[in-house]
């Protein structure tokens, strides 16, 4: 047996030892539940659900509502919206960036600029863009 227990096993020289707890579970297997009810029975029903393993959510106003999707830590500022939305459009249609630039005679580096905000998309590439990913050219402009 060796100094770190029974069930450590030696890779190489080197000792890994068994997970003592199960690692964070990916988000997409997290419900976020919300509930509509009598104030007097709200102790009562954060207990019930601390019982069954929920948690409350981290981020609340102060008069308890979730807060806005736009004044998330996971927005961007408006300016980068049109950025965002040409990343989401170009993997709905299942393209690489290689693929885009072939279809629209964009080089692919000014697509990846585009899709991180470090080059203005213009009116021009927005509707070969358009064109290429099925969307209005209006979305991929500078609100």
């Amino acid at each position: 047996m060796s100094r770190y227990g029974k069930n450590a096993t030696a890779a190489y020289g080197l000792w890994r030892l068994p997970m003592r707890e199960p690692t964070a579970k990916h988000p997409t297997d997290v419900a976020v539940l919300t509930f509509v009810g009598p104030d007097a029975r709200v102790g009562q029903a954060r207990k019930a659900m601390r019982v069954l393993g929920f948690k409350e959510a981290e981020k609340r106003q102060a008069d308890g509502t979730a807060i806005p999707w736009r004044e998330s830590r996971h927005f961007k500022p408006a300016e980068q919206l049109p950025a965002m939305l040409l990343v989401g459009a170009r993997y709905r249609e299942g393209l690489t960036q290689t693929d885009l630039a072939e279809q629209t005679g964009i080089h692919r580096r000014h697509i990846s600029e585009m899709e991180n905000g470090k080059r203005p998309i213009g009116k021009t590439n927005a509707r070969k863009l358009a064109e290429a990913l099925n969307i209005d050219p209006r979305r991929l402009l500078t609100i």
